[in-house]
């Protein structure tokens, strides 16, 4: 028998891929089969590990703070930054956050670690949460130094004499450029400034009294102190503006440089002042106050009522004081501020 011819293994090789349909030229090298990679690409800068953002110390002066970029777990203990965080779709991060009674914000009870209330953090629910980054406003600002000992704090407030739309505007893009987000707030905002334009139609050359109650007083506040908008962007003239007392803000306050609960004023006042409108924020109701009696009772008075604002129906309890007294400087709190105004003014 004639001896079999033993065939090289490269050959069969060859054989076996002719026989698929394929040739050695369909065979790619790890070389050729590599997308092409052009400089940019090679080079593209990845994301940062922190971000220098503008903020406020302790005292609430500005700071340049150093923060981590993007940062995974926040706890949140001021609830215009807890609003601004929802607005761009970041609440899945808050791992912990201060009680509220607003309704847009009240989930997060559920979701996220009890950690006190806006004036008085539970140090001990905030470590336990362990954050990359905390959030509080001013009313926190003592509590500032303890608060870093566990992750850097970013402190922001509204300012007055920015304005409050500007300040949150300012406080959003702040915000959202820590998450890489910047160019979404533009959107969230867009309409606030022609909102507030339509309601200075109203306001010009209108005087007013803007003032809240309190533990069964009316106090009249100043154009640094709570419900600013009204007269700092909206347009009334602030008819209380001289009676109210101007002293350095308190740690209750919104970097005003007034105190932000007004001075106590007799009832007498207000008919004296032929005033134009009159708008008041329930304070006891904004907090909760258990039994406390309500302003628009308070208000309803045979005085009050000889007032030309209330005459020409010009009396405005605000209907939403928590957001005004507890979330001004939130993008969703603006809007009903805003809406607040418009029911009143505009209707």
């Amino acid at each position: 028998m004639k001896k079999q011819t033993a065939f090289p293994a490269a050959l069969l090789l060859s054989f076996s891929l002719s026989a698929c349909g394929s040739s050695a030229a369909a065979v790619p090298s790890p070389a050729a089969s590599a997308a092409p990679v052009s400089s940019a690409e090679a080079f593209a800068p990845s994301d940062p590990d922190t971000i220098t953002i503008e903020a406020l110390d302790a005292s609430e002066s500005p700071i340049q703070l150093e923060v981590p970029y993007n940062p995974e777990k926040l706890a949140v203990m001021d609830l215009a930054t807890l609003d601004i965080l929802d607005n761009l779709d970041l609440g899945d991060r808050v791992v912990g956050a201060s009680t509220t009674s607003i309704d847009y914000l009240s989930s997060y009870q559920d979701t996220a670690a009890n950690l006190g209330n806006i004036k008085e953090a539970d140090l001990e629910a905030v470590a336990a949460c362990e954050p990359d980054l905390i959030f509080i406003g001013g009313r926190l600002a003592s509590s500032y130094d303890a608060l870093s000992e566990i992750a850097p704090v970013v402190l922001l407030t509204t300012d007055s004499s920015l304005g409050v739309v500007a300040s949150t505007e300012k406080n959003a893009k702040t915000i959202a450029s820590i998450f890489g987000l910047e160019d979404q707030v533009d959107s969230l905002m867009s309409d606030y400034q022609s909102r507030i334009d339509a309601l200075k139609t109203v306001a010009d050359g209108q005087s007013a009294i803007i003032g809240m109650c309190t533990s069964g007083s009316f106090n009249i506040i100043g154009n640094g102190g709570r419900l600013s908008l009204i007269v700092n962007e909206v347009g009334f003239t602030n008819a209380g503006e001289g009676y109210a007392t101007q002293r350095g803000a308190s740690s209750d306050s919104s970097s005003s440089g007034s105190n932000p609960h007004g001075t106590e004023s007799s009832f007498e006042l207000l008919p004296e002042l032929n005033l134009d409108w009159i708008f008041v924020m329930d304070r006891d109701s904004a907090i909760g106050t258990n039994g406390a009696k309500l302003a628009a009772d308070i208000m309803d008075n045979e005085i009050v009522n000889s007032s030309s604002a209330a005459k020409e129906g010009h009396l405005v309890i605000l209907e939403h004081p928590a957001v005004w007294y507890t979330a001004e400087g939130g993008i969703t709190a603006l809007g009903i501020m805003i809406s607040d105004l418009e029911a009143a003014m505009l209707s």
